[in-house]
């Protein structure tokens, strides 16, 4: 299985298929590659896999995908603080 993760474009640099972007994901800020997404802007969501930005995204979509990654993280913290 796998999993992206949605993030917001803070930053571009370079051009064509050396386009780099810092992409903030929740406060924590990354360098992506942008060469699959060559309509990207600053300001835009994107999907993040591997350091790829495999798609833009609709800035709703990516608050919510985000809230339920949260959420997740909270029920497996939940889960742990139990198995102890």
């Amino acid at each position: 299985m796998c999993l992206a993760i949605p993030g917001q474009v803070v930053a571009i640099v370079g051009e064509d298929e050396f386009r780099v972007g810092e992409v903030d994901f929740g406060g924590v800020s990354r360098q992506t590659h942008l060469v699959f997404v060559p309509e990207v802007a600053v300001g835009d969501y994107v999907l993040v896999h591997v350091g790829f930005a495999i798609a833009r995204i609709d800035e709703a979509v990516a608050k919510q995908s985000l809230e339920a990654l949260e959420a997740l993280e909270a029920f497996s913290a939940s889960a742990r603080k139990e198995e102890r």
